[in-house]
This record gives structure tokens, sequence and C-alpha cells, in this order.
């Protein structure tokens, strides 16, 4: 029985040797590469073999398939079960891990010494046959294309011959400078001006026909790139105007006018107050009326766009009990007529879902966003606001805020204006679209990249030029991959959202939909909106963490920027003298990456070419946003020509950015500049403590016994595990696949462990202590000691120590976390 095993092992060890070398094919036809004689003697050898080993063993007929060898003999009904190891190549040429079921033969033993003698005797002539062709046919074999990427998305992709471990390390076949060059040329002017050609349309609001017919294009192309496209649906609520009504402002009994523009999300009704003009409705802007002793408790608020989003406009405005906000665009190039689109979720996502998603609308109990204003709000036209300022009386504005096309009064007490906003709540089936180029090595780790694909009228900058970057990088890196052989480590997922104007729904209904699966998975999220506004300036808003790595990418990246495009890197042209000063800024609520990295804990990066606003260095915001005039002319003008060229620049960035994440060993994560900032802060309030304990001001209460100490100590715990991590990295073996990995999920913990774990995403969805909203933010702590000290109502000291406690563990978790595994922590971190 043993040698009949054997030789059976044997006959097909030969086949899969012929196969391997190229002398068959693992069909079993013959391969016509020039060796044809030769080959053709080795098949008719193996033929006789075959002949000669049936004859031995007496049995039936054997009957040869490509998966087994069945013999099917009389009598004896004993069974051998086996797993030939040519079969297990063939069963899995693209997925690593997927074995069959063993198959089963049937055989009779032999029945005589004689039979046993000459199996010998064939076993070595097959051997030896088998010898001399490997010998003689031995070449190098092409490196053929990888097996389809899409097959299982959970499975790393493996070359046909050869498959490869998930637990293995691969050698790459290109350079770092191989990939940024092959990137380079796939990604042209040329080719983003046809893609933005065919992704223009005059209108794609959130679920109507022109977005639903967007998300049919984008499957289109991620299916034709063979990257496995699917969906997520979503049923949310958006609030809209009705197609028969409009939105009305009256000064006293006259109509100031109506308009089809509205915020959405805005509460309805009709109110009726004094009406005040307060610039942008900064808070600084409201203190001037603070510091004046000007009430503002029941007034109807009139602010200019821009600065902040209208969502802070009119909570700023709320806080101080006005009843309503009116807001217009005052800026030069738009019509008096132009209507103003936008919304006032003071959060983002579905704000009738609050920290889960909106998968099935029949599910849902009754809940709404703490998000949600209980104030109106209304856009209003240029032409609205130049009315209303003629008929103002009361003092001057400031100096600092007498900007605009308009004479500016603050309005007297007898300013009576009315407000009636009609606005109906609607629900919309949404989707996003997906795709994705899978890791070779670790596919369950990726990058994500997304577009918003929605817009108010053509969005021809704030969507269309994002979903044109989405898609050339999708082709380019496919391309790649497919023909250049490249083999990323880990997986890069292209996203294409919906609803983006009303909030980043789509995008946040998805990190709702798989928080716990996003946590340990996704590595990076690269936000595409908006990328081009203007020509002067490059403006950026990240993660600590993505510093680093940005400002490699900087340098690395040719500016579009000058006279002389192409001739400096886009560092030499932005970065001045301090490349952070110069480039960073703080991201924004209404910034799409903004909930991956405050809701999500991962660490996002958004960026813009904008205009130069001439305030040190500082961007101007795209004054066409949430209009109709956001267009390909009005784009052009204001790159100077060279949109095209601008977008070109802007995907180089991000897909230089995406590669090194997704091809290096090791994650470009920067452990340090966290511990900076909280080091900052930490700073900050051991100064806020020691001011009230020396002046008296906290004497007799609790906090006269509060240490600074403990919050100290865990900032300096996180900074020792940020070193030992970096003296772990050192001396480390980097080839090794499995170290490797394990490093990088202690920098993916970071994030993620700066959410406080004391809170409830519904409740208080933007957790981070660092960048999120709310009082259990390390700045809420500097504001808090602040009332505190000027004895503010407010204030609560016994609110504020619990906030501390709540903070400091929040911190000492983040560094526990990154320490690693719980057996290396110890006192000392």
């Amino acid at each position: 029985m043993a040698v009949y095993t054997d030789s059976l092992n044997y006959v097909n060890l030969i086949k899969e040797m012929a196969a391997r070398t190229g002398m068959i094919p693992q069909d079993g036809n013959v391969l016509n590469t020039g060796a044809t004689k030769e080959r053709a003697t080795v098949e008719s050898t193996m033929d006789q073999a075959r002949s000669k080993i049936t004859k031995i063993f007496c049995g039936e007929p054997s009957s040869y398939t490509r998966f087994n060898l069945a013999q099917n003999m009389e009598g004896d009904n004993s069974q051998v079960e086996m797993k030939l190891s040519s079969d297990l190549d063939e069963e899995a040429p693209n997925s690593v891990g997927e074995i069959r079921a063993p198959e089963t033969y049937s055989h009779r033993p032999a029945k005589t010494s004689k039979n046993i003698f000459f199996a010998v005797i064939g076993v070595l002539l097959i051997f030896i046959i088998g010898y001399l062709m490997g010998y003689l046919t031995t070449r190098r074999q092409d490196f053929g294309p990888p097996a389809d990427p899409t097959h299982k998305p959970s499975d790393p992709t493996t070359e046909p011959s050869d498959p490869i471990d998930h637990e293995t390390e691969m050698e790459p076949d290109l350079t770092w400078s191989d990939i940024q060059n092959l990137l380079q040329e796939r990604l042209t002017p040329e080719r983003l001006e046809k893609r933005l050609s065919e992704l223009s349309l005059d209108s794609h609001e959130a679920g109507s026909d022109g977005d639903r017919a967007l998300a049919r294009e984008v499957s289109t192309v991620f299916r034709n790139l063979a990257m496995n496209p699917w969906e997520d649906e979503h049923y949310v609520k958006v609030q809209t105007l009705p197609s028969t009504s409009s939105n009305k402002v009256m000064f006293g009994s006259d109509l100031i006018g109506e308009t089809k523009g509205y915020l959405s999300y805005s509460a309805t009704g009709t109110r009726q107050g004094r009406v005040v003009y307060a610039n942008y409705g900064l808070p600084e802007d409201f203190k001037f009326f603070t510091d004046k002793g000007i009430e503002l408790n029941g007034t109807v608020i009139l602010m200019k766009a821009g600065k902040i989003s209208f969502a802070q406009k009119v909570a700023n405005a709320a806080k101080q009990k006005a009843v309503a906000a009116l807001i217009y665009l005052s800026e030069q190039g738009i019509t008096d007529t132009t209507n103003l689109f936008g919304h006032v979720h003071f959060g983002s996502g579905d704000p009738y879902t609050p920290g889960f998603p909106s998968f099935n609308h029949t599910q849902f109990p009754p809940a709404q966003s703490s998000g949600l204003p209980g104030i109106l709000a209304q856009t209003i036209t240029a032409q609205m606001a130049s009315t209303l300022f003629k008929k103002m009386g009361g003092d001057p504005t400031p100096k600092a805020w007498a900007t605009g096309l308009y004479p500016q009064k603050l309005g007297g007490v007898s300013d009576i204006v009315t407000v009636e906003v009609n606005n109906i709540l609607v629900e919309r089936m949404i989707h996003n679209v997906f795709g994705v180029i899978k890791g070779f090595v670790d596919p369950d780790r990726y990058v994500v990249i997304g577009a918003q694909r929605d817009s108010w009228g053509p969005g021809y900058a704030k969507s269309t030029v994002g979903t044109s970057m989405l898609l050339e990088l999708a082709s380019a890196i496919s391309d790649m991959v497919e023909h250049e052989r490249f083999r990323p480590r880990r997986s890069l997922v292209f996203a294409s959202w919906s609803a983006g104007e009303y909030g980043s729904v789509g995008a946040t209904e998805w990190l709702e939909g798989y928080l716990n699966v996003l946590n340990m998975k996704a590595l990076t999220y690269i936000n595409l909106d908006s990328a081009v506004t203007g020509h002067e300036v490059f403006k950026a808003s990240a993660s600590p963490l993505l510093y680093s790595l940005i400002e490699k990418t900087l340098k690395q990246v040719k500016s579009p920027i000058g006279l002389k495009p192409g001739e400096k890197s886009l560092y030499d042209q932005v970065a001045g003298v301090n490349w952070e000063q110069s480039v960073m800024e703080p991201m924004q609520m209404d910034d799409s990456a903004y909930p991956f990295m405050a809701f999500s804990g991962i660490p996002s990066v958004t960026f813009r070419f904008a205009a130069n606003s001439g305030d040190q260095g500082s961007a101007e915001n795209y004054k066409y946003f949430g209009t109709t005039l956001d267009n390909k002319d009005h784009l052009d003008y204001a790159t100077a020509q060279r949109t095209s060229s601008f977008a070109a620049s802007a995907a180089q960035f991000a897909g230089q950015m995406a590669l090194r994440l997704i091809h290096d060993h090791l994650l470009h994560l920067d452990t340090k500049k966290y511990g900076d900032n909280i080091r900052i802060f930490v700073s900050r309030l051991n100064r806020q403590v020691s001011r009230l304990k020396l002046s008296g001001a906290v004497s007799g209460t609790s906090l006269e016994a509060l240490s600074v100490q403990w919050l100290m100590t865990a900032s300096g715990s996180y900074r020792r595990a940020s070193r030992d991590l970096d003296v772990l990295i050192e001396n480390s073996d980097l080839s090794d696949v499995e170290m490797c990995r394990k490093i990088n999920d202690r920098y993916m913990r970071i994030e993620h462990s700066l959410l406080s774990p004391y809170l409830s995403p519904k409740d208080v969805p933007f957790r981070h202590i660092l960048f999120g909203q709310g009082s259990h933010t390390l700045q809420s702590l500097v504001e808090h000691l602040d009332a505190i000290e000027g004895k503010s109502a407010e204030s609560d000291v016994d609110l504020f120590r619990n906030q501390f406690a709540l903070a400091t563990w929040t911190i000492q978790g983040c560094a526990n976390s990154l320490v690693g595994d719980v057996w290396d922590l110890d006192n000392e971190i």
C-alpha cells in the first residue's frame, strides 16, 4: 500500500514539475516555447510510464483529471485519504489559506512481491526522467500578472504559480523612486482634464437623478478596473424647501424679499425680533456686544458668510439667546440675487439617527442630535441684505467690521424683523460607492481615499474635481498593480460619498455603521474634497500623526505654483521659514475628514490649493461654495486657467501619501507630535491652576487640593512610550512581517485611544480630547479654569475635577496602548 501511494505521488510530482518549468502546463497541454521535440519526448515517456504502472497493478483503467487520480478496484473496499501537492497549488491560485477537503481514492492492494519490485523500478525511472527534464529546461519563469485582487476581500492577492503566504514578506520589485515615477506618468493634466469634462453635471444634489447617475459612473469605472465595487445604501433625513413655497424676511410691515436658498436643519416657523448686525458671527464679534453691555436676547442676528461654517455662526447666535439668524454673501463677483445654500447641523451625519447608521429607516426610535439648532436660520441674497442695511439704524459698526459692499450699522431698538422658514423634512435614499485594491501582505489593513459626489448646482470645485481625482488615482494605481509589478503591502479603499453638502452625511453614516470594524483596520483617511480653489497657496489640516508624512510628501511633489511650475518642489514653494506655520491649519467640523478623526479615531488629512487672502499667507475661502455659480468658468478663473494642472498636483500629493502608507514596511506616523500637543495643554493647565491657588480664588473649594502632577505623569508616560517604540524599531528586523505588523498596530491605536472612553458616541459623537467638541476636551478644561477664575455662574469646581480626572486617564490609556502587550506595562510607563 505504501509503495502504491508513493508511486501516485511521484506521478503527480513529475506532472507538477513539468508544469512549473514550462514543459507542460497544469491543464496537461504542451506549451509552444521552442522545445517542442524534447517536450514531446517527455510527454511520450510519461504516457508510457503511466501505462506501465497501470499494467503493473492489474487494475481497471485509471481516469486522470486535473484534481485527482482515481483507481476503481474490485473486491477490496479499503480506502486511502491523501492530498496531492499539485492539487494544493492548483486549487488556490489567488487565495492564501484556502484548502479544499482531501479527495478520497480507492484501490486494491498489490498481490505479489513481483508487483512491488516493478513498482519500485517504475518509480525510479520516473524520478530520473523528471530530474533530467527539470535540468534541461530550467529557466527563469516570467512574473505573471497578479490574480484577481477582488477574489476575496479578506485574502491577500497571490501570483498564480507561487502563492504568497500571509505571514511571508515579499521583496518588492520596485523602488520608491520607481513608484513615484510611475504615478507621475499616469496623473497628468490631460487625463484630469478629460475626466473633469466627463463628470461635469449641472445638478447632482444628494439623492437626485444626477447623484445616482454619477454613482453609476463611479461604480462602472471601479468595475472596469476589477476593483470589486460595492455600495452601501442609507435612508437619511434632510431638510429642503417645498417646491411651492419660499422663505421670507420682513422689516416691519415691508417685505424685504423671498428666497429659494435655505439652510437645512433649521428650526421652522415664524420669529420676530430686533435685528442686530454681528459681522461674521465669531465669538470675538459677540464679545463686542458683551463688553458694550448690549443684550442680544430675543434678537435676529444678521451675519456675513465666511470665516466659519453656517452651523458655527448659528450656534454662536443661539448662545446669545437670539431667535433667528440671517446670513448673506457679500463678495465681488456674486450677483445680488444669487441664492445661498447650506446646513446648520452643528455636527455631521444624519441628525435624526445620532450615533447609529441610517441603514433601515423603519427600525429607529425617535431621536435627534443635540447639534440641531433651536432657532430659525436662513440665507438671504445680497440684494436683501442691502435693503436691510438701508433701513437699519443704530450706532455704526466698529472700523474692523467695515468691509463689504454696503454701509453697515449695528441696528436700532425699533428695527423689528420677521423671519419665516418653511423648510420641510424629507427622507432620501443615498448611495456610497466603494472600490478596493487589495494588499499583498496585510490586506486587512487599508488606507481610505474619499471624495464627496453631490453638490448644490454644478459643484465643480466642491465635488467634481475631487471625484475626478478619485477616479484617476484609482485608474493609475490599478494600472501600476496590473502592468508594472507594483505590489502594495496593504489595501487601498476608494470611496465616493453622497449627501456631503448636508454635513458629511454619507461618510458619517458609513463610519457609524462599521465603527468597530474600522477601529483597527483603517490606517488613514485622505480627503479630496475642495482640493483646488485657487493657485497661490497650499494649506493642509491633519492629525499630528501625519505631519511628518506631509512634510516628506511636500518635498517630493513638484509644485504647480509660480511662473515656472514644476521646477521646484511644493515644499520649496510654500514652506517658508516654518513649514508648519505656513501650511498647517486647524481642521474644521465642516471638513469631510473631521468625523474620521474626531468620531472614529482614524488619522485624517485634508488639503487644498487656494487663493491668498493677504492676511499673513492665510487662504481665502472660495466664494462660490454653496451657490449655483460653482462652475468650471469660475474655477478656471481662480486657478489662472490651470485647473487640471492643479488637480494633477493635488492627486500626486494624495497618491504619494497613500502609496507610502500601503507600500513601506512601517507606517509613516509621527508619535512625537502628539506628545508635543499634549505637553502644551498640560503646561497651560499647570500655570492656570498655580495662578488660581496663589490668588486665593479657589480657597475653601475642592480645587484647592487639586494637583496637576497626575496629568503631568500621564503626559510623561506617553512620551516615554513613544521613545521606547522608537528604540524597538531601531533594534528590530524590519523584514520580519509579524514584527512590522505588531509595531504598526501600536501606531494605529494612538488616534483611537485619544477618544474619551467615558462618553457615548450617541450623545457626544466627537469624543477626541484634542480635536473633539464638548466638555471632555483639553481645550474645554482650559476654558473652564478661565470661567472659574472669572467666577462665572456657569463654572463648577466639582465638574471640573471630574473632567480633569477623565482627561488624565484618557491620556494615560493612550500611553498604555502605545506600549503594546499588557505584560510590557509597568509602573515606569
